[in-house]
């Protein structure tokens, strides 16, 4: 993987970002659009994924990135609940209900591989620290 110098370069910022802008499309159609409570839960549930990998990756430390990726990883799993909860009640339909649900998980899946790479990397880092 080459350097990435800033986090609009990352592809889990990306996705994250595609996934905030179509919730906050869908939140303004239909029952949703009157729902205020509901329709401010998903946005910030849906912009803090891409809200805490931009910020850990700021700090400039894969400690403290590792850390917000996690706070990142956390968010599809509520946006997926409130997304099932929303389908229940007929607020979204069902092939919005699925491919988001998909692309949550598909998300998830990818913050935990750099969260992985990343805890590699400071273990090899470590590593050759102690050895030289």
């Amino acid at each position: 993987m080459g350097k990435i110098k800033q986090f609009e370069d990352l592809d889990i910022w990306k996705e994250a970002t595609n996934i905030a802008i179509e919730i906050y499309l869908i939140s303004e159609r239909g029952k949703l659009k009157t729902d205020f409570g509901m329709k401010d839960q998903i946005r910030r549930a849906a912009m803090s994924i891409s809200d805490n990998i931009a910020e850990g990756f700021e700090y400039e430390s894969n400690m403290q990135f590792i850390r917000f990726l996690r706070y990142s990883k956390g968010s599809p799993g509520e946006l997926r609940n409130k997304l099932y909860v929303l389908k229940k009640v007929d607020f979204i339909d069902e092939e919005f209900y699925e491919s988001m649900h998909k692309r949550l998980i598909d998300l998830s899946k990818q913050i935990s591989g750099f969260i992985k790479y990343l805890r590699e990397f400071e273990r090899n880092k470590n590593f050759n620290k102690q050895s030289n």
